[in-house]
């Protein structure tokens, strides 16, 4: 197909779309790897250049700086425990200041401004059903310690808040604003060839942040204004790429939004994950959370959940069929309530063989909840401390949708113009997996059902460009058109004024990391 009329075809959709030219987790349109490099570094970076032609660094450094193969790259504490992408880029002020090895520098920023129109959420009621605006803005400095050694440091320190939120109705909790806090402060001890097994085995303690397999249960935010963190231990012992084990015990750490975040003895969470990479066709995971949460008096409140579930899938290739299969089922009690509820994700792709590489995907998630809220069974999936971004949209001061009674199939579109550019359209169709459950975390529930389950269908169009591992943009657009169930709402629901209508949500963002 000819890039005019594959271009022409898009436009008459009047959507963009998103993707990568390659493979692992492109199906949502993330910034991805191709052969170990970073595809959005195939170009010079032009600060380098300048900072060479200067004479402001050597030869030697700028090689170091621009060789992205992982041949030079010196792994941070952290490099088990996230994502490469999130926790990797060009650090600039090494190069310049000529910092050793064993330190490590790095500042970033996020600006994004983000606006919706009638809001939903009960506690918004307040706000006369106003358009809520605001500019969140995350800076996170990080300093590291020990460079390839065997014993490693890490500080990372974060600073989240938003402004314009100040007016009646605004959006605003501990997931939009934290001031001044530690996200990361821990220790890593690594031994790559144990006892001459040829296996590698990482240790890690402190305050961490932590991804497991999708980052559906367990994920270092990356949309989201504020970040999840732990207190305690993580072990993994791996082959190269073909398997892995991983296990933690830590405290969750409770976000404050103006002093310091803290860690409480009555909140506990661990478990285990196994990933096996064998067969390119079939691979798979296995997983164990349990969580022990008794912080607050009511013991109503208390949440003792094991969930256990596993997940198998095929890597998107060009040319190729791709699956993602995710099951997770869970079960213990909710203060003296029984507690028994599962989720289910499937993933079917295909990625063309075209310009652009074109790839689409389609999505079915479902979410218990609760049949029949007050009995003696609670059945509301909890998807602990995971990501919901990349699978439901924007997060922010948007995210109306989550991982807990919710019946929804969709699919998305993704290209990719250029190596840097990534452009997608996504469209979803939802509903309440029970009629008498909470929607989410809105706070709006029907006791009575009569409302329905028709939550309506959206549109999202996401459009990212990497000029560079140092800077990128991020813009994107959502239409919510909201289903019969808010037209259904009784009064005593506590849907704000004009919530039942249609809901419009833009943001764009720069992050500069330096």
């Amino acid at each position: 197909m000819p890039k005019k009329s594959l271009w022409c075809s898009l436009l008459s959709m009047s959507l963009f779309c998103s993707g990568a030219d390659t493979l692992q987790a492109a199906e949502y349109g993330e910034l991805v790897q191709k052969d170990g490099k970073w595809v959005f570094k195939e170009t010079e970076d032009p600060v380098l250049k300048l900072m060479h032609d200067k004479h402001l660094i050597t030869d030697e450094g700028y090689l170091k700086a621009t060789d992205r193969t992982g041949k030079n790259w010196i792994e941070p504490a952290d490099a088990v425990l996230n994502q490469r992408k999130d926790i990797d880029w060009v650090h600039y002020e090494k190069s310049l200041l000529r910092l050793p090895d064993w330190l490590d520098l790095g500042f970033e920023n996020r600006t994004r401004f983000e606006s919706y129109d009638h809001p939903w959420r009960t506690s918004q009621t307040i706000g006369g059903g106003r358009t809520d605006a605001q500019i969140a803005l995350r800076s996170r400095v990080r300093i590291g310690l020990g460079g390839d050694g065997p014993l490693r440091l890490l500080f990372e320190g974060q600073d989240s808040r938003s402004f314009l939120d100040g007016d009646r109705g605004d959006f605003r909790d501990t997931t939009t604003v934290n001031q001044f806090d530690v996200l990361q402060l821990l220790g890593s001890f690594t031994v790559n060839n144990i006892f001459g097994t040829g296996l590698r085995t990482d240790i890690h303690f402190g305050r961490m942040t932590m991804d497991f397999g999708r980052r559906r249960l367990v994920a270092r935010n990356d949309f989201r204004n504020t970040t999840n963190s732990f207190d305690g231990f993580h072990w993994q012992i791996a082959q190269d790429k073909t398997w892995r084990i991983r296990a933690f015990a830590v405290q969750p750490v409770i976000r404050d939004d103006v002093r310091l975040d803290q860690q409480y003895h009555n909140l506990l969470f661990w478990g285990t994950y196994l990933e096996s990479k064998h067969f390119s066709w079939f691979q798979a995971d296995a997983y164990y959370f349990a969580l022990n949460d008794q912080r607050v008096p009511n013991g109503a409140a208390h949440r003792t959940y094991s969930t256990a579930g596993g997940r198998l899938y095929k890597d998107p290739r060009t040319g190729e069929m791709d699956y993602e299969i995710e099951t997770s089922w869970q079960t213990g009690t909710r203060g003296v309530t029984d507690h028994f509820a599962h989720f289910q994700h499937l993933d079917l792709g295909y990625t063309f063989n075209l310009p652009w590489t074109p790839r689409l995907v389609f999505h079915y998630d479902y979410a218990s909840g609760d049949r029949q809220p007050g009995d003696s069974q609670d059945g509301g999936f909890d998807t602990l401390f995971g990501a919901r971004r990349f699978e439901y949209g924007p997060t922010g001061i948007w995210g109306p949708f989550s991982r807990t009674n919710l019946n929804s199939p969709g699919w998305r579109l993704i290209v990719t113009p250029t190596p840097n550019v990534v452009l997608q359209v996504k469209h979803r169709v939802s509903y309440l997996a029970q009629s008498k459950d909470f929607f989410g975390n809105t706070g709006l529930r029907d006791a009575t059902g009569s409302a329905g389950t028709s939550l309506g269908h959206d549109v999202e169009l996401r459009a990212q460009w990497a000029v560079t591992s140092n800077l990128d943009f991020d813009v994107g657009y959502v239409h919510w058109f909201k289903g019969s169930y808010f037209d259904r709402l009784p009064a005593s629901a506590g849907l704000p004024a004009g919530g039942n209508k249609d809901s419009d949500y833009f943001y764009a963002a720069v992050r500069v990391r330096i």
